[in-house]
């Protein structure tokens, strides 16, 4: 006896901003589809007014975020990096049908993904002895060089790399006490709808992790130009186009960070989202 197929349910996914599932305002939404051009989902089309609301509810919790202590942080992820490990083949089906991967390709990159979510989470209490310091000075003080986070940072994730691409450019900047907006990949964005899912039981404050699915050429420019934003990472965007993003991110003094190359990635995108305050303390009495 043979069972009868299920009804398979059309499912659209929404937008993650400021910990809730919310429809783009303009109601619109777009197909995906397989690397073979099957049917995936529906994705929400965010829109500039939705990136509009996703800033202002990082920009409200950001200080909340950067107000626990470097311990608390790396705990809410390692939590995250724990959920993705309890749906590690979800994700890889997800990769997998993104990327075009089959079973063990796709398997590690959800595994090495992870592995990057845990290495960001030992780095939150560690970044003030690497990125700071003591400074010697002529007179009765103490002299500390202190990292601090940029403020609200906008990401572009990585067009060809829909999870493991988009945990380094969300990762850093939460690891140091920054909230983020993310832009997930255009035609692969199922991944960054699923992470999303964790953070919004991973113990995330709403508003520090905010991600949005749609058109890059739509929602990058308008990143951008965005003036309560401090700060953005264009690793997604197409490299004809980071020197006239990052012209208009100027305009607002923002910081800018460029596509580089993988080799030289530890580091260089923490220091990337880091102010260094420096504080005086007199040698007391």
């Amino acid at each position: 006896m043979t069972s009868e197929p299920r009804l398979g349910v059309t499912k659209t996914y929404k937008l993650f901003v400021n910990g809730a599932f919310v429809r783009s305002e303009s109601g619109r939404s777009y197909e995906v589809t397989s690397s073979t051009g099957d049917f995936v989902a529906n994705v929400a089309q965010g829109s500039r007014k939705d990136l509009r609301d996703a800033v202002v509810a990082a920009r409200a919790a950001q200080s909340r975020w950067w107000d626990q202590t470097a311990y608390n942080r790396g705990q809410v992820l390692y939590r995250l990096a724990e959920i993705a490990e309890s749906r590690r083949r979800e994700l890889a089906d997800h990769v997998g049908l993104s990327e075009g991967l089959k079973g063990s390709a796709a398997r590690d990159v959800v595994a090495r993904s992870i592995d990057r979510l845990v290495w960001y989470a030992g780095w939150t209490d560690k970044v003030a002895q690497i990125l700071g310091s003591t400074n010697p000075v002529a007179g009765p003080f103490f002299n500390f060089s202190v990292p601090t986070p940029t403020g609200v940072v906008g990401v572009v994730a990585p067009a060809t790399s829909s999870f493991e691409g988009l945990v380094d450019v969300v990762g850093a900047p939460l690891c140091v006490g920054n909230a983020v907006i993310a832009i997930a990949s255009e035609t692969r964005p199922t991944p960054a709808v699923l992470l999303s899912e964790m953070a919004a039981t991973a113990d995330v404050p709403a508003g520090v992790l905010n991600i949005l699915t749609g058109r890059t050429d739509e929602l990058a420019g308008a990143l951008c130009a965005h003036d309560d934003v401090d700060a953005v990472d264009l690793a997604g965007v197409d490299p004809e186009k980071v020197g006239e993003l990052a012209a208009v991110a100027a305009d607002s003094v923002k910081r800018v960070l460029r596509p580089f190359d993988a080799e030289d990635f530890p580091l260089r995108r923490l220091r990337a989202f880091v102010e260094t305050s420096t504080v005086w303390h007199t040698i007391g009495q």
